[in-house]
Order: structure tokens, then sequence, then C-alpha cells
């Protein structure tokens, strides 16, 4: 632990921030998986795009949990060890894909990143002016989030459009 680094934190409770930032990081290994999951099972059209989004969103969650994972030793506290404990320590929870088409997992995933901005928003909130490491940290990994939400809702809504206009040269 370190000991000078953690003495700068004022009006948090330590173990609190380690509590919650375990949970952030259960959700940071469900949604990995949920992405990579979903990019290999995917159907339908523009699928390919929807792939190489969600290929890039599942890296970015991994890492993720790597900068939790981090802070969390930095705090004294230890990482989830055990990947069943994820499901029990989750804000987000795991829906595993049971619709393969492509506008459905794009919902799914919108779904997971409106959790984590929650998520992010409230560990921001709760640190600010109070923890200005792992505030840093939340603030980078929600700024990736929005990114996301707005990658996914983006690419729904081409993939919408796209349909539309195929359904009204055919009809």
């Amino acid at each position: 632990m370190a000991t000078r680094g953690n003495s700068i934190i004022k009006g948090v409770e330590i173990e609190e921030v380690i509590r919650l930032l375990n949970k952030a990081y259960a959700d940071e290994w469900l949604a990995y998986y949920q992405y990579y999951i979903e990019s290999k099972v995917v159907k339908g059209i523009m699928k390919d795009a929807a792939i190489a989004e969600l290929d890039q969103h599942a890296a970015d969650e991994l890492r993720h949990a790597g900068m939790v994972a981090d802070r969390i030793i930095q705090l004294g506290g230890t990482p989830i060890l055990h990947p069943k404990e994820w499901f029990t320590m989750t804000n987000c929870g795991y829906d595993a894909p049971t619709e393969f088409d492509v506008l459905g997992i794009l919902e799914d995933a919108i779904k997971g990143e409106q959790c984590a901005i929650g998520v992010y928003s409230q560990l921001a909130e709760m640190t600010q002016g109070k923890d200005i490491v792992t505030y840093d940290i939340v603030s980078q990994i929600l700024a990736d989030e929005v990114e996301h939400e707005e990658d996914l809702v983006s690419l729904k809504e081409d993939i919408t459009e796209f349909i539309e206009q195929i359904k009204s040269q055919v009809g």
C-alpha cells in the first residue's frame, strides 16, 4: 500500500473506494466477455462494422479492468481473485446474447454502456476533490464509456437507416 499516496485521500473511506472499484472491476471483465462473445456470434446486415466496434470495445474494457485493478492495489486492496465473484459483485450484470441479430446485439451493448456511465459517474462524484488519483482514473474510463455509447448508438442508427432504405426500394 502506498502510505504517502493514500495520505492525500480526504473525506472518503478508502475501504469503500476499494469495494466500489472491485464492483466496477467485475463489470469491466463481464463487459469484456460480453463484447468478445457478441463479436463472434453477431449476424446480419453490416455485421462486419459491428464486429469491428465490438472488438475495439472489448479491448477497451480489458484495459479498463487493468486500470481499476492497479488502483485497487495502490489503495491497499486486492482485486477480485475469482471470476465467480464477478457475478455477485457486478453493478451492470451480464446478459448472455440470446438473439444474434446485429441490432439486438447493439441494443444490449448500448444498455451496458449506459450502466457503466452511471457507475463511473457515481465514482467520479464520490471521489472528486477527495481522491484525485481515483477521480482521474474513473474520469478517463467514464470518457471512454460515453464515447462507446455514442459509437454504438450511431452504428445502430446507421444500420437501421440502411435497412429502411432497402425496404423502401424493395417495397
